[in-house]
């Protein structure tokens, strides 16, 4: 594993994590040879329930700097992080997360529309995040996936909710295969009380 410097606790699906996408050229990490590629996986379509009349444009979260690449992370009794060898997700974290909150958001066909904030589409709420700790603990043996979550007010800038998301699944050992499966698993717990917070929050 590539060991990062010791890191205090990082702040603040379904299972489709082990589809391997394509292998790519391993970017440091342990050993050599050709890394699989993990994705995550949305919330699957529900049946529309009637559409809301608000929009939401979803930012992509933000995390401290281990958290901005696609490597899976690993975290060691006393806080150390390593970059787990031979896997890593299809794209960087943060942009790979945002996409399935976002095509979570609309398979509930609750919302009027939800798009990113480049795309410019004029909406009632942002949803900003940040990636608080997405990682195996190798000491417990859990794949854990903390966000925390802020629904703003366009317009006004208020605070409308605010909410810390965390979901821990067991992960049976610290491999690429296992790792990747398990923090799917936690994210779509993660992403399924999310959903429903964001729906019901007024």
């Amino acid at each position: 594993m590539t060991r990062l410097s010791p890191s205090p606790a990082l702040p603040g699906r379904l299972l489709r994590a082990g589809a391997l996408l394509a292998p790519l050229a391993l970017l440091g990490g342990c050993g050599g040879g050709t890394p699989l590629t993990f994705d995550l996986a949305a919330l699957p379509e529900q049946a529309r329930a009637g559409t809301a009349a608000r929009s939401i444009v979803v930012s992509e979260p933000v995390g401290l700097q281990p958290m901005e690449a696609d490597r899976i992370i690993v975290r060691e009794p006393g806080g150390s992080l390593s970059f787990l060898g031979g896997g890593q997700w299809a794209d960087r974290l943060p942009r790979l997360i945002q996409t399935r909150v976002i095509q979570s958001l609309e398979n509930t066909g609750r919302l009027r529309s939800v798009s990113r904030p480049g795309d410019k589409v004029p909406s009632d709420y942002q949803l900003v995040s940040e990636i608080r700790e997405f990682d195996i603990n190798s000491g417990t043996g859990e794949a854990v996936v903390d966000l925390s979550a802020k629904l703003i007010a366009e317009g006004s800038g208020r605070v409308v909710n605010a909410r810390v998301f965390t979901a821990r699944v067991p992960v049976q050992k610290v491999d690429p295969q296992s790792a990747a499966a398990g923090l799917d698993t936690a994210l779509s717990q993660v992403l399924a009380d999310l959903v429903r917070w964001v729906n019901t929050s007024r």
